[in-house]
């Protein structure tokens, strides 16, 4: 197992999670801000140029995004939406 440093996600809840609805359901989402800076960090890894401090911070947002998704995936399935409704 690798150690490694992250903010922890929960703190990033509070300024940094939105609601959004979708149909007739809500998912979470990124507030613009936290979006625009998980891009920036994206961006400087690419280039590899992250600080520590900003590792970490990606780490964070990185693994807040895998539990939206996962949140959001169980909440569209056990919804009546599909977003490929035939009708």
């Amino acid at each position: 197992m690798i150690t490694q440093l992250m903010v922890q996600p929960s703190s990033l809840i509070s300024s940094g999670m939105k609601m959004s609805e979708f149909g007739d359901i809500y998912l979470f989402k990124f507030t613009d801000e936290l979006q625009s800076r998980f891009e920036e960090l994206l961006t400087k890894k690419k280039a590899d140029s992250l600080t520590p401090e900003e590792e970490a911070e990606y780490v964070g947002i990185s693994e807040l995004q895998r539990i939206f998704t996962l949140i959001n995936a169980q909440i569209a399935a056990k919804s009546k939406w599909c977003p490929n409704k035939l009708k």
